[in-house]
């Protein structure tokens, strides 16, 4: 691999997923410094689930994308991929995508070598490389040994060096004087320890409800009275946030600033750096702000295993459950009525807020 001068990193999802592997593609940036690097991911499935182009963009990642559309069957898209790929001839693959099973990845690996790529690094070929855990694990023998996908990512792809992930410069997005001066623009002179939060999400079972979310906002703003609130997602999300706002005007909070599809991800990322507090669901924004190094609080259902996709640092905290469900993986959950995200509740959420705060005070 040494000399390498072209490299294609494989990675779909959207702005969570792209923000957990910045350490292992900054990792690729250092092992193949002079190589040409395009990634090769999914075509946006909607506009509250923006792609890689609008997390990386001028972080100097990757030089290019190739994109397709996820679970085609469709003879002729599948030949246009392979032609993307055999076009750019890439030396080296370096596989980065999220876990589907061993069989999906042989798939994976036999279509990247009948584009011609002859040397591939971190395809999930055994067990150990697709679980969130090192061995075996039975029970709740693992429970302390889950790892974050960020950590399996970058153990998976180890030959190339250590990701470094306890290092902020490794989760650094390189938010240019442009976008910061959006985000300022924005919230103008109003930021002044503001809170951040995010009450939407694109899947209904990571939904905590607008109600609960409004009761938190109430008890934050007798907490934490005239702060400014910042209120961050999808232009689809506003009304939500605003019904939620409303608890916050009506109990002491200070001035609502909802920035609800104003600005781009990254521009996002330059606001939430603002603020000292940011307070969501498993979502996008909520990795936007950890990525800059604003404490998070964050609101999970147990539909993932835990640690898998909690905000990486120990400055964060997480509200999660685990219930006899938990790793169903469902989108949508009528059966059991989200028990695992409903029973959390914002008195709970609530201490985990001051737990933060009162750390980031006593460091003052």
């Amino acid at each position: 691999m040494v000399g390498a001068k072209r490299v294609l990193v494989y990675r779909l999802g959207s702005l969570g997923d792209h923000l957990v592997a910045l350490p292992s593609y900054r990792l690729v940036r250092r092992a193949f410094p002079q190589a040409e690097v395009r990634l090769l991911t999914n075509v946006p499935v909607s506009a509250k689930a923006p792609g890689a182009a609008a997390v990386l963009g001028g972080a100097g990642l990757v030089q290019g994308y190739l994109r397709y559309i996820v679970g085609t069957r469709s003879v002729v898209e599948l030949a246009r991929l392979w032609w993307q790929i055999a076009r750019f001839r890439p030396d080296v693959v370096v596989y980065l995508a999220a876990s589907r099973g061993v069989g999906a990845a042989k798939r994976d690996a036999s279509f990247f070598r009948l584009c011609g790529v002859r040397q591939m690094v971190g395809v999930p070929l055994s067990e150990a490389m697709q679980q969130n855990w090192y061995g075996e694990a039975t029970g709740e023998s693992c429970a302390g040994n889950l790892e974050p996908e960020a950590a399996r990512l970058a153990r998976n792809i180890a030959e190339l060096g250590d990701a470094k992930l306890d290092d902020p410069a490794n989760w650094d997005l390189q938010l240019s004087e442009a976008e910061h001066a959006a985000a300022a623009r924005a919230i103008g002179d109003l930021a002044a320890d503001a809170i951040s939060v995010s009450v939407g999400t694109k899947v209904q079972a990571k939904d905590w409800g607008k109600e609960n979310w409004r009761a938190l906002l109430a008890a934050m703003a007798a907490k934490y009275p005239g702060r400014v609130l910042l209120l961050a997602g999808a232009t689809e999300e506003s009304a939500a946030s605003e019904f939620a706002a409303d608890g916050w005007r009506e109990n002491g909070g200070g001035s609502v600033v909802n920035l609800c599809g104003k600005l781009t991800p990254r521009e996002s990322a330059a606001a939430l750096e603002r603020a000292v507090l940011f307070v969501g669901h498993d979502s996008g924004p909520m990795h936007l702000a950890a990525a800059v190094g604003t404490p998070v609080v964050a609101i999970f259902a147990a539909r993932n295993i835990p640690r898998q996709w909690f905000p990486f640092g120990d400055q964060h905290r997480v509200a999660y459950h685990q219930v006899d469900c938990a790793g169903c993986g469902l989108e949508t959950c009528i059966e059991q009525k989200k028990k695992c995200l409903m029973s959390i509740t914002v008195e709970e959420v609530m201490r985990l807020i001051d737990e933060v705060m009162e750390g980031k005070n006593a460091a003052r």
